[in-house]
């Protein structure tokens, strides 16, 4: 779908975006596309596909990372090909800008990272719909000034998420405000589930979370009628690579976004 029609649909419709938190290898990539695909498709949904070719912000240098830039690419477009699915994926490097949308039709923003303003441009002169998470530590009222470093590459294409905000040491809350302060700028607005369920760099050396407050956190953000929910799903989070702990199992997704209907 071409961008500006897929940004309308996305501004019209409630939409879930969903995947691993990193490409492990080709194989779990293709079989958890292939059926959040069809859980989507049996609550008529519209669904774009996640996953990460580099996880450039992880806890410890000895984490797993991913399989690159290269590989990655390659690996998504097999599933945007295979399934005719909308692809979206984070940046982390201004100059990966050009590369990435040749594929991407989404480009993440990390949340780390929103306030970066070269990247920020760079992304936005790709044309592809650009989605900012809101950085942990940033008033969901200050996000305005991310959306304009967007804006002056001549993009308009903007998405904003709420992953959580920092609350003492290793731990996050969501403040709902902050989700209706940025629904309030016009551009749409997505739930980070999993992520606001984590507990960063908790699990010495990595970041812990608890995926049990998935189904009320999804409740209580369809209440003030957010436009996205953003899922990490895993086959068997409690093997994966990078964010097990808040990952939600492939086999339970579908009762907790079928209450978006």
């Amino acid at each position: 779908m071409e961008s500006t029609e897929l940004y309308k649909n996305l501004k019209n419709n409630k939409f879930v975006i969903a995947g691993p938190c990193v490409i492990e290898n080709e194989k779990m990539v293709m079989h958890l596309a292939e059926n959040i695909q069809k859980i989507t498709q049996d609550l008529n949904l519209t669904y774009i596909f996640k996953a990460s070719f580099d996880k450039a912000n992880r806890t410890s240098i000895k984490s797993y990372r991913g399989p690159g830039l290269i590989k990655g690419l390659k690996i998504l477009e097999k599933v945007k090909k295979e399934f005719n699915l909308s692809i979206t994926t984070d940046i982390h490097e201004s100059r990966q800008a050009k590369e990435i949308s040749e594929v991407i039709d989404i480009i993440q923003i990390p949340a780390f990272l929103s306030r970066q303003t070269d990247l920020l441009v760079s992304a936005g002169k790709t044309n592809c719909i650009i989605n900012i998470k809101k950085a942990q530590f940033v008033d969901g009222k200050d996000m305005i000034h991310s959306v304009n470093k967007v804006l002056e590459s001549g993009n308009r294409k903007v998405m904003l998420t709420e992953r959580g905000t920092m609350f003492g040491l290793g731990n996050l809350v969501v403040d709902f405000r902050q989700l209706i302060d940025m629904k309030s700028f016009g551009y749409p607005v997505i739930m980070d589930v999993t992520h606001s369920n984590q507990k960063p760099g908790s699990l010495n050396g990595k970041s812990g979370g608890d995926r049990k407050y998935a189904l009320e956190m999804t409740k209580l953000a369809n209440s003030i009628d957010v436009n996205g929910f953003f899922y990490e799903v895993h086959q068997n989070p409690e093997i994966s690579k990078s964010d097990g702990p808040n990952m939600i199992y492939l086999n339970d997704f579908k009762k907790i976004i079928k209450i978006l209907k």
